[in-house]
């Protein structure tokens, strides 16, 4: 099995002395999808960003440690190409205030792609690995702010998919939305593992257990459990993990 991350002893720190995240040691395999669970405050969104320098937006954050992407050190790799290749899809959705069609298109034509022929493919392509074309393809130049929030969060995820990443993160997509549009995403996220490698970050430890293969716990900065997300649920082996699945605390 290829992994698509391999992390070690990774530090974090939005600045000054103390540490967000220490001594963080795991691997992410390709074409699974990876849940991070914990408690709010724990670390697991601050690790998600450090997979596509997110956080290098603010200022005064600095990491140690080594975080490689397909065996390439993500600190060396020039960002922009990196964010191509790591795409992430946020807890709002979030999409501009434009076309549904221009909405797709955008990152495409910030790479230079001006054909209208290819444009077109893109959209409808992404649309549809998101599983939204049949819902839009009438509407496809109206404002996307137009439609429902999970509506919203799958044309968030076609925008990142026409891009063509190889990884996408996904900071609690579905904590904004209802059952049902929680559901299709979650059946999307399950389609989409066979051609990207995911990492979501939840606060719903039964979304964790239906969707994804691996499950890592963070508590106050530190990972404390990595494991087939089966074997963690089922037989932990830290007693921290084993009290914050059962609801002990958190």
């Amino acid at each position: 099995m290829t992994n698509a991350f391999e992390v070690e002893h990774l530090n974090f720190s939005y600045g000054g002395d103390a540490w967000t995240l220490q001594d963080i040691s795991v691997v992410i395999p390709e074409h699974e999808v990876t849940a991070l669970i914990g408690p709010s405050g724990c670390g697991k969104s601050t690790f998600l960003r450090t997979l596509n320098r997110m956080n290098d937006f603010v200022e005064g954050s600095h990491s140690e440690g080594s975080e490689k992407l397909f065996g390439e050190e993500i600190r060396n790799m020039d960002p922009i190409a990196l964010r191509r290749r790591v795409g992430m899809v946020f807890q709002q959705p979030n999409p501009f205030a434009k076309s549904i069609y221009d909405n797709v298109a955008y990152g495409p034509r910030i790479a230079g792609i001006r054909s209208r022929r290819e444009l077109d493919e893109i959209v409808e392509r992404s649309l549809k690995q998101a599983a939204i074309w049949e819902e839009l393809k009438d509407r496809l130049h109206k404002s996307a702010l137009g439609l429902s929030g999970g509506q919203q969060q799958r044309l968030c995820i076609a925008r990142t998919l026409a891009m063509e990443p190889e990884v996408i993160l996904m900071d609690e997509p579905t904590s904004a939305l209802d059952p049902i549009a929680t559901s299709h995403i979650e059946e999307l996220i399950l389609q989409l593992k066979k051609d990207y490698t995911i990492v979501i970050v939840t606060h719903n430890m039964q979304q964790a257990m239906r969707i994804s293969d691996h499950t890592s716990f963070f508590l106050l900065g530190k990972l404390i459990e990595s494991d087939e997300t089966e074997v963690l649920f089922s037989s932990p082996k830290e007693k921290k993990t084993e009290e914050y699945i059962t609801g002990r605390f958190g």
